[in-house]
């Protein structure tokens, strides 16, 4: 289920820290697996956690087959041992952590997705597989597109220009055309959203603007109102300048997608309900209780 290079640091990946307990079933620690999901803080990753557990209730599965909370021995100054909490997690546990994290974190953005994907691989037509990646990106670019509103506001950006905010991102990255303009000549809808009839590469485009600008408008602790909106424009325009670098389709030039509710209620007419098969239901207590 997991790919290999799903989630790496240095030079270990997520698969690496796989471990096999007693029953001769893999497990992973929520300790070791908390930095590749982009969590500094153990208090807020057990939240994720907490929120995974519940899901797991919901979804009909036995939490205590997924999540077991353990002791976790840290070294410290002169040989002292102070033992901290952790969990042994199930594959299932991982991804269900996965769809409960922080989806503006890029590590949970790209877990989620893969994660998304992979469970229903096999259950479904590549189609179907294209649709749900579609409809997580355009999850995460709603999210993203909320935070980076919080940041313009923490720059000075005052609610009645959000609009002109937002637009001076478009303008960079669409050749100076705003989101009317780019909706117009598309032959969008006025009353459509313009990130509902994008594909899933001008959604990444667009999400990657956001958290960019997100980014360095924090980290120049910009506080100027102009300021704010001149720098999403030239972030824009780094983007598109990069989509020129490398050959890709400028966003103006790319067909609209149809309406991501059109996508949302084939998924859900298509896809299956996950159901964990016997072994994967068994999680963590492997073969012991195997029947």
């Amino acid at each position: 289920m997991l790919d290999k290079n799903l989630v790496s640091m240095g030079s270990s990946s997520f698969e690496d820290l796989k471990k096999v307990n007693e029953y001769g079933a893999e497990y992973w620690s929520a300790r070791e697996i908390q930095p590749f999901l982009g969590y500094t803080q153990w208090r807020r990753f057990e939240d994720a956690i907490k929120r995974a557990i519940t899901s797991c209730k919901q979804s009909g599965n036995e939490p205590s087959h997924h999540f077991a909370g353990v002791g976790k021995p840290i070294e410290g100054g002169k040989d002292a041992v102070q033992i901290v909490n952790d969990y042994h997690l199930s594959r299932f546990a991982c991804y269900l952590i996965a769809q409960n994290g922080d989806p503006r974190k890029p590590e949970i953005a790209n877990a989620q997705k893969y994660f998304a994907i992979q469970a229903r691989r096999q259950e479904i037509s590549d189609a179907i597989v294209a649709d749900i990646e579609r409809l997580e990106l355009r999850k995460q670019t709603s999210e993203e597109f909320k935070a980076l509103s919080g940041a313009a506001r923490e720059a000075g950006v005052q609610d009645r220009m959000f609009g002109v905010f937002h637009d001076a991102g478009y303008k960079g990255m669409y050749g100076g055309l705003g989101r009317d303009a780019i909706k117009k000549l598309k032959r969008i809808p006025e009353k459509e959203n313009l990130m509902d009839r994008m594909d899933t590469t001008e959604l990444a485009a667009n999400q990657f603007r956001m958290t960019q600008t997100r980014d360095k408008l924090t980290r120049e602790r910009v506080k100027d109102q102009q300021s704010a909106i001149k720098t999403h424009e030239s972030v824009g325009k780094e983007v598109r300048n990069a989509i020129k670098h490398i050959g890709g389709t400028l966003p103006e030039k790319l067909s609209p997608a149809e309406h991501i509710k059109q996508v949302e209620n084939r998924v859900k007419i298509t896809a299956p309900k996950m159901k964990l098969k016997e072994k994967d239901a068994k999680g963590l207590i492997g073969k012991q209780k195997e029947e």
